[in-house]
């Protein structure tokens, strides 16, 4: 025990200054803060379109449960009322990103939030592939760039823009001057009118370069180079192990594992995401989406059933073998109710988890085995659909590998129980020792 208590310090002496640092730094702040304010765009464009292929499709589970097909013979026709959602959420990542990112950074250093984000959607387009002709003869802009595609300049150019626009904000000698009568607002505006002609123009030079190095400029290298490999890393099983190992070992020293990878994991997996989504949106089924395995769609549908560390079973199994130990019964009756969705703090803090030798192991290995469980299910062997339609982190775990994959596939809903009760006994020995450990406390 005195072993694990000095490796504990040890690791709380590095680890966590430096995860805190991390956390604390302003680009990683900005790309993590920029996903997090998307998300309720995401998540309402999921739901909607799970919505409207549940309910409005004769075949979803809702109509299907009220039968709706036979008493509105034309429901499917209805479905065209939902449908452009995708064209306001999904399909347009980029900009919301881009936008997103350069606001909170310009925030960070005490810009024009407002200014550095509308500059930064404009040098989004400059940075575009150009305009194309049609067999009429108009002029026509690509679409492809605007969702997931886009997402790595998007993220670059919100940087670059949130970064040096304020700088040239405070630089007084490319300041226009208004009279105090001019309102507030437009004296702001003209204030940062030579900034923001620097960056455009700065950001019109480098699209002819890139344009003069690669056709399609910028968006097409970016893609080809880094974001289309960077993707198919992401479409891994091992990639997501690493990533939950590293999440839940990062909890145990009492630092947010989810947020402090959130930047990084995020840019790995958004692109996977978004298509996915459109995919089910353009084919009502999750059958033969682009990538069948997504962070959202192994870890948070199999592996964070009652939150990180798959804490459902933890629950339960106190709630089976640890009856005479008051301590960790009243946190589990406290934390059972949260727990149901994903909320696990209780646990974490309560029992608590953090530093805390006996659970250490259990709450890494659990999510992880869920996880290869999913993984089997849905990429081994498929036999369950996979899980593309992001419903909300608070759904009851057990749920979501039903829901997210359009809720037609009733043996999700099996897999999903089933890992809860995979959780439940990788903990039972753990919870066993933990309640001898404390009865053995309390004498």
């Amino acid at each position: 025990m005195s072993f694990m208590n000095s490796m504990q310090e040890k690791m709380e002496a590095t680890l966590v200054p430096l995860a805190a640092k991390i956390n604390g730094q302003r680009h990683v702040a900005a790309v993590r803060d920029a996903f997090t304010l998307a998300f309720p765009m995401t998540l309402a464009g999921s739901i909607i379109v799970l919505i409207n292929y549940a309910i409005l499709s004769p075949d979803g589970f809702i109509a299907k449960l009220l039968h709706l097909g036979a008493i509105f013979p034309h429901l499917a026709d209805y479905q065209a009322l939902l449908s452009p959602v995708l064209n306001g959420t999904a399909n347009i990542m980029s900009i919301l990103i881009v936008f997103l990112t350069a606001y909170k950074l310009a925030e960070t250093n005490q810009g024009d939030k407002v200014l550095a984000a509308v500059t930064s959607v404009g040098v989004f387009f400059i940075i575009y592939p150009p305009y194309v002709a049609t067999k009429d003869g108009a002029q026509a802009l690509s679409t492809g760039f605007l969702g997931a595609q886009g997402l790595f300049v998007a993220l670059i150019i919100g940087l670059l823009v949130g970064e040096f626009l304020p700088r040239l904000q405070k630089n007084d000698k490319l300041r226009i001057k208004m009279p105090d009568a001019v309102p507030p607002a437009v004296s702001q505006s003209f204030t940062l009118l030579i900034p923001i002609i620097i960056v455009l123009v700065a950001a019109s030079v480098l699209n002819f370069a890139f344009n003069m190095i690669a056709d399609g400029g910028l968006q097409y290298m970016i893609y080809n180079a880094i974001q289309a490999p960077f993707s198919k890393l992401g479409g891994n099983i091992v990639t997501i192990l690493l990533f939950t190992i590293v999440q839940q070992f990062l909890w145990v020293l009492g630092i947010h594992g989810p947020n402090t990878m959130t930047a990084l994991r995020t840019v790995m997996f958004a692109e996977a995401g978004v298509k996915n989504l459109a995919y089910y949106g353009t084919h009502g089924t999750t059958i033969g989406t682009p990538f069948p395995v997504t962070w959202s769609g192994i870890n948070d549908a199999f592996g964070n059933t009652g939150g990180s560390g798959a804490t459902l079973g933890l629950i339960i199994a106190i709630f089976l073998v640890a009856r005479k130990d008051k301590q960790q019964m009243e946190i589990a009756k406290l934390g059972a109710v949260p727990g149901l969705f994903n909320i696990n703090e209780p646990l974490i803090f309560g029992l608590p988890i953090v530093m805390n030798p006996i659970y250490l192991i259990p709450f890494i290995v659990a999510p992880v085995a869920c996880n290869i469980f999913g993984w089997l299910c849905v990429a081994a062997f498929k036999i369950i659909p996979p899980v593309a339609v992001d419903v909300g982190w608070t759904t009851p775990g057990f749920l979501i590998p039903f829901l997210g994959s359009g809720g037609t596939n009733y043996l999700s809903l099996l897999i999903g129980i089933l890992c809860v009760a995979l959780s439940t006994i990788i903990y039972l020995p753990f919870v066993k020792a933990a309640a001898i450990a404390n009865m053995k406390g309390q004498k």
